[in-house]
């Protein structure tokens, strides 16, 4: 079994770590917001982090209707800008915490006076020493080059981020997410017997909207990385708006379709896949009787219960890591050593 897979594994259990652990970290950051003027959030990463950087910025201006952005690193690295930070808040992630852009960028905003963050696996990093304060996935050592238990880690760290800047995210609801990652891996043969019949496949699409928008992100990003597969990447609305022409018959699409606000939207994507004879792998609520009557192929069986779609993106996300790790493994590649790649990128 790779590395890749056992780290899936983990996820529920991390997941339960940095929870129990960071909150009161949390709580006492909260307290020190109340006294705090912020106006606006930036965030800071690069690969996968950047994935949940994305996650973070719909996360937060939904739940706290706080403008936030990504940012652009070589902004301040390569030409030098110096930003007026007043009133800001800057989230830097970084799963080693050594990402030299990403930590060069915190740096200068903490010098121009913004409040800064850091999420990190490592408590050792460069980042820890860069930051106001730092917050924690307790993953623990992530061995494959590809970022799972990590990634969602740090999707649990901003809910708790948003809960601090006042959203009305109790913590007491986020501690479902370890039992809903648990479900989610139930999906394991059914994900496995899936990837057969892919094994073949060099050329994809996802669509996600929302709060799984960054998840298209990262499925995308993690069908390059280990499988080798040119994966592009679209929001629900985007999609319709050109994309969808490159589609044809047997063409490969992965759609995210969780209840709540994007669902007439991707309900609608669904049915002119369907009419297009498009290979549809939906991640999505089972139970979701307007899904069933598009009559696709649901490979993510993750139970129904999220309240609308404010927690499915980690549980949504562990069928499709656990798809890559399988693919890999049929395509005869390593999931946990893709080809070029190391767990630490410094790029400024």
């Amino acid at each position: 079994m790779s590395f890749m897979i056992d780290e899936i594994v983990q996820q529920p259990d991390a997941l339960e770590r940095t929870l129990r652990k960071e909150l009161p970290r949390v709580e006492a950051f909260r307290r020190r917001l109340s006294h705090l003027s912020i106006d606006f959030v930036s965030l800071a990463a690069r690969g996968t982090s950047d994935n949940a950087a994305l996650f973070g910025r719909y996360l937060i201006e939904i739940s706290t209707g706080l403008p936030a952005t990504l940012a652009a690193p070589s902004v301040t690295t390569l030409y030098g800008v110096r930003h007026r930070w007043k009133n800001t808040l800057v989230i830097a992630l970084s799963q080693s915490g050594e990402s030299t852009d990403t930590n060069l960028y915190v740096q200068a905003a903490r010098e121009a006076g913004a409040l800064t963050v850091g999420i990190t696996n490592e408590s050792t990093s460069s980042l820890t020493r860069m930051v106001d304060e730092v917050f924690f996935v307790h993953a623990g050592r992530e061995k494959s080059v590809a970022a799972t238990k990590t990634y969602t880690g740090q999707l649990l760290v901003l809910y708790l981020l948003a809960y601090a800047l006042g959203a009305p995210i109790p913590p007491k609801s986020l501690e479902r997410l370890p039992e809903l990652a648990r479900r989610a891996l139930r999906t394991r043969k059914q994900v496995a017997a899936l990837s057969e019949r892919y094994r073949s496949m060099n050329q994809a699409v996802v669509v996600g909207r929302g709060l799984n928008y960054a998840n298209a992100f990262e499925l995308s990003l993690k069908m390059m990385e280990t499988c080798y597969v040119v994966a592009e990447r679209f929001s629900g609305a985007d999609f319709l708006h050109g994309p969808i022409a490159l589609v044809e018959r047997a063409f490969p699409v992965f759609v995210f379709s969780p209840p709540g606000p994007t669902s007439g939207t991707t309900l609608d994507i669904l049915r002119r896949l369907r009419d297009l004879e498009a290979e549809t792998i939906v991640i999505g609520e089972a139970t979701d009787a307007a899904m069933r009557s598009i009559s696709v192929p649901v490979t993510g069986r993750v139970p129904a219960g999220c309240p609308r779609d404010l927690l499915t993106p980690i549980p949504y996300i562990i069928p499709a890591q656990l798809f890559c790790a399988f693919l890999a493994e049929q395509k005869g590649l390593d999931p946990d050593h893709p080809r070029t790649l190391t767990k630490v990128t410094r790029t400024i």
